[in-house]
């Protein structure tokens, strides 16, 4: 691993898909402003509603052919990577295809993290495993992502210039082994884009981050939405990039935010020799 500055970006997105575009773009630009390299945008930053994903995707019908590639959000995140000259995590978007191309099922839609290089190539997918079900005690009462998203199947793990990302999306965080799975297979760095909900992210929220960064010694870089989207809809925001030994580098409140911070290679190589975790595990 290299040291790199790296930045997350923190979002209050609604339904206009053009009015998010253009705030992300801004947002990724006072990135790139602070010597970011590497920037993560939040779970739907393109598009958060009480509506379900698969209905953004299929708005996109009348304006695109079923390629995902011509996907209006995919056009922009290539056009803002090769732009700004960095890496973009796109946070997840909805996608009407698998990774394998065909089409998704039951008209769900998949919710796929994308990564581009700084020449706006697609360099990864992923798409989330562990799908949001759960009753909450606020505005909304019960959330059921199953209803909408279509599941992935597998993990990723990506090299970049200056590590390699594990990626994961959202509720991914509550579940650890998939975290151990991508650092055996030699993530330094995790991806956690997010819309946690208010009550949840309050509750938890921090405490995973460090959790999953101390437990593996990596670095993780979290960008979430934080603040009211709809009536219903409330989300924890503090977005933050942790170092492999659960130290916070930097957190954004509720609200747009940008937080920068330089990941430092050493810092990882030591934390590990120290406390060699991955090759210590006995089950």
């Amino acid at each position: 691993m290299e040291d790199v500055c790296v930045g997350a970006v923190q979002m209050v997105s609604g339904d206009d898909l053009y009015e998010n575009l253009a705030r992300a773009s801004d947002l990724l630009q006072q990135a790139a402003e602070r010597g970011a390299k590497l920037v993560l945008l939040p779970e739907n930053f393109a598009h958060l509603s009480d509506r379900g994903s698969y209905s953004v995707a299929e708005s996109f019908v009348a304006e695109v052919d079923a390629d995902d590639q011509h996907h209006p959000i995919q056009r922009a995140l290539t056009t803002w990577a090769r732009d700004l000259g960095i890496w973009i995590a796109s946070g997840a978007i909805p996608l009407r295809q698998r990774p394998d191309g065909i089409a998704t099922a039951d008209r769900r839609s998949r919710s796929a993290c994308l990564l581009y290089d700084d020449q706006g190539v697609l360099r990864s997918r992923y798409d989330k495993i562990h799908l949001f079900d759960v009753d909450v005690a606020d505005a909304a009462r019960s959330y059921r992502e199953s209803n909408s998203i279509e599941p992935g199947d597998y993990s990723c793990v990506s090299p970049t210039p200056w590590g390699t990302l594990g990626l994961s999306i959202c509720f991914d965080l509550r579940f650890p082994e998939l975290y151990r799975q991508m650092a055996m297979a030699g993530a330094e760095i995790f991806t956690v884009p997010a819309a946690f909900t208010h009550t949840t992210g309050q509750a938890h929220w921090m405490t995973l981050l460090r959790a999953r960064a101390i437990e593996n010694g990596c670095f993780v870089i979290a960008a979430g939405q934080g603040g009211q989207h709809s009536p219903k809809r409330r989300t924890w925001g503090h977005s933050a990039i942790i170092d492999p030994w659960g130290e916070i580098l930097a957190e954004a409140g509720e609200g747009e935010a940008v937080i920068t911070a330089t990941l430092d290679a050493e810092k990882l190589k030591r934390v590990r020799s120290d406390m060699p975790l991955l090759s210590m595990r006995r089950l």
